[in-house]
């Protein structure tokens, strides 16, 4: 797609906005490996004894790490660009990936997945966004959001069959050697995409479509202190927690849960679902550039909701048909991936772009926590009951309180309180 250019003083400067979407997209393809957990828990648990929530635990950590990592990822980009910023994350995440490839101790695992991975990913993610949205008007602010996070989403889609590949062929250990190798390549080459567009411009301050729903990115910039203050970042905060929280129970383990109806073809589901998470991410985006953030929000967590209960019967039956159990996760793959961008919309619009970076990182500590104490809720329930269903009544009920919440989410201030 053929970019216009832009003018900036007596300087016409190409726009490319769309090359930087494009960059974010393909470095957060590479960033998803961490969706793909679930197609590993079965290699480690044959191949180095580990036993209950030691399968999980450095998921578990990496998600945490990863949104704490944000914070100083998002000042990093805001004060450096996110060129070096994307180059870090990819250097982080393939010395991770590295580390683990030679041993099987559950310390060093954590270490190399939970923390390194974790923190390359936060500096890649944190990355991507920001500077995609910098080219385009608030009218796009969902669309190009959803665009380049549903890489994350997509990761699966190819990932899936070939962790299925490499494990077959090459064992646990040497497909981590390999993952890593080439993350760190393909991260760090596209990051060389990512640019800022110059100071002073406007993105389409003419082309903007002055009917969306959409709110207008703010006219004043928010620092983090001064959004830390707002009962509103709390009350979002909350909510995000809830949403990425509750699907992160499910994509951390799908692939056992496929396993009860598709045996060794459980991977299709995790794959399937990717299509769901990344859909999401971009549908969710438009919808709320049309009928606004809050309402869209609200009808992703409803919907998320009813899956969960859904959900209960189908994961349980070891005899039903194949393609409910990838249709389900499908679905709760698509409400799930609807927060990811969704999240960033609403940063952008409360708190405008200045500080963009390091006030994503501060909302996505909500994911990170979230995914960090459900998962390990998940796993505990899973323990105690032997199936799914505590943990899926457990979701259900905290994604119709976050719905709830939707309706306390007004309009955003116009000047940020001074100190």
């Amino acid at each position: 797609m053929a970019n216009k250019s832009i003018s900036s003083g007596a300087t016409t400067i190409p726009n490319q906005g769309w090359r930087v979407a494009f960059a974010g997209l393909g470095i957060n393809l590479a960033l998803g490996i961490l969706y793909t957990w679930s197609m590993f828990k079965d290699a480690i648990a044959k191949d180095f004894g580990w036993q209950g929530s030691q399968l999980n635990d450095p998921y578990a950590l990496c998600c945490l790490v990863f949104a704490f990592a944000m914070i100083a990822a998002g000042r990093c980009q805001d004060k450096f660009g996110p060129r070096v910023t994307a180059s870090i994350g990819g250097l982080l995440v393939g010395a991770g990936m590295v580390l683990i490839s030679t041993t099987n101790s559950y310390a060093t695992w954590l270490l190399g997945f939970g923390v390194l991975v974790g923190i390359g990913i936060g500096f890649g993610y944190s990355s991507t966004t920001p500077p995609a949205l910098k080219w385009f008007p608030p009218a796009k602010t969902g669309l190009i959001a959803g665009i380049v996070v549903a890489g994350f989403g997509l990761a699966p889609i190819y990932l899936a069959p070939t962790s299925q590949f490499l494990l077959a062929h090459f064992g646990l250990k040497q497909s981590m050697l390999i993952f890593g190798a080439a993350f760190a390549v393909i991260v760090c080459s596209l990051a060389q995409l990512l640019v800022n567009p110059p100071a002073g411009h406007v993105a389409g301050a003419n082309t903007a479509n002055a009917n969306t729903a959409a709110k207008p990115v703010a006219a004043v910039n928010f620092s983090p202190g001064q959004i830390l203050r707002q009962p509103k970042f709390w009350l979002l905060w909350v909510i995000y927690f809830i949403g990425a929280g509750a699907g992160l129970m499910v994509i951390s383990s799908v692939s056992g849960m496929a396993k009860k109806t598709m045996g060794e073809s459980a991977f299709i589901a995790v794959a399937v679902m990717a299509l769901g998470n990344a859909g999401g991410r971009i549908i969710a985006g438009i919808l709320s550039d049309k009928i606004g953030r809050r309402w869209t929000l609200m009808l992703v967590l409803l919907i998320q909701a009813a899956l969960m209960f859904v959900a209960i019967p189908v994961t349980n039956s070891t005899d039903g048909p194949k393609f409910v159990i990838v249709l389900i996760a499908t679905m709760i793959g698509f409400n799930y991936g609807a927060n990811l961008s969704l999240f960033p919309s609403f940063t952008k619009d409360l708190w405008g772009l200045k500080n963009f970076g390091m006030n994503y990182g501060v909302l996505f500590t909500a994911w990170g926590v979230g995914g960090f104490v459900l998962s390990r809720v998940q796993q505990m329930l899973k323990a105690g009951s032997g199936d799914f269903k505590s943990s899926f009544i457990a979701a259900g009920v905290l994604l119709v309180v976050g719905a709830a919440l939707t309706l306390l989410l007004r309009t955003p201030p116009t000047q940020p309180k001074t100190s």
